[in-house]
């Protein structure tokens, strides 16, 4: 049962860190004037990136434990969902983040990109939703 408690706290812990750089850290990173703006988003990134990673690969151990222990076909749902996490930001984020880390100095488009990494972000924000609902479902 442990395993499945760290799984849904390392899930719960990743949508919250998905959530505050949502609704926190992206208005006041766009709020900011433009190379202030890309002089603060890299190192954000970067850190950003190996928090949510970790937390969405913990939660996705602790959960394959929990199905060790428990052999509910839930825990490997709720491990795959948490998972997805890696190939979304991949796929589908790391190609803004590659044209945003190439400019050294702030382009015409820069605001825009960051703009649009910031919406692709709430997709984080579902995934760990998400895994913490299938993983509440089980406890409950």
């Amino acid at each position: 049962m442990l395993a499945g408690l760290l799984a849904f706290a390392f899930a719960a812990a990743f949508t919250g860190a998905a959530l505050y750089i949502a609704l926190v850290e992206q208005p006041a990173r766009l709020a900011l004037d433009d190379t202030s703006m890309m002089r603060e988003w890299a190192p954000s990134d970067r850190r950003g990136f190996a928090l949510l990673g970790g937390l969405a690969l913990a939660a996705a151990v602790a959960a394959l434990a929990a199905f060790g222990q428990a052999s509910d076909i839930r825990w490997l749902v709720g491990a795959l969902i948490a998972a997805t996490s890696w190939p979304y930001f991949y796929f589908i984020v790391v190609p803004i983040n590659n044209r945003l880390l190439a400019q050294a100095q702030p382009q015409a488009d820069s605001r825009e990109l960051v703009r649009d990494w910031g919406w692709l972000e709430w997709g984080l924000v579902v995934i760990g939703l998400a895994a913490s609902a299938v993983f509440g479902w089980i406890l409950a």
